[in-house]
């Protein structure tokens, strides 16, 4: 009896080969929007990157609370982003951070102010916690440097 099932069950995966379609099942495109295009001669533009030592700093991390409210650059708080406060820096400062226990880093933008306890330089976001794993040590020391660029440009120029 088990031989017969083997067999019939055989017997049905040759039988059903012939309807499945084995050929190439990419994507098609079915807009009439307009297709962007790279000349194979497009070169990126480098742009150099300064690090500006701003030295080793005490920081700590917020999220959950605050998820959802607004910061004080007026953008809703998204506690997954890589975003950080601290009391001074302008807005839109980008800070590569650097866990000085484990040298995991994290590149943050300032969105924020505070924080607003003693002795403590930044808040990070619950994501850049979780990048530098920091999570369940709550505050650290970090080596923090403010990323400097001449120029925001895009990487490829599109033709």
């Amino acid at each position: 009896m088990r031989t017969i099932k083997i067999i019939f069950i055989m017997l049905f995966l040759v039988a059903s080969v012939g309807f499945v379609d084995l050929s190439d099942s990419t994507a098609t495109e079915t807009t009439d929007a307009d297709k962007i295009t790279v000349s194979k001669d497009a070169k990126p533009n480098l742009v150099s990157i300064e690090y500006n030592d701003l030295g080793v700093m005490v920081a700590s991390w917020y999220g959950p609370k605050f998820h959802g409210k607004m910061t004080a650059n007026g953008e809703i708080y998204n506690q997954m982003a890589l975003t950080a406060a601290h009391k001074e820096l302008p807005f839109g400062t980008f800070l590569k951070v650097t866990n000085l226990r484990n040298g995991k880093s994290a590149v943050v933008r300032i969105n924020d102010r505070g924080p607003f306890i003693e002795g403590r330089d930044l808040d990070l976001s619950k994501g850049t916690a979780l990048a530098l794993g920091m999570i369940y040590k709550g505050v650290i020391q970090v080596k923090v440097e403010e990323l400097k660029t001449s120029d925001l440009i895009p990487v490829y120029t599109l033709n």
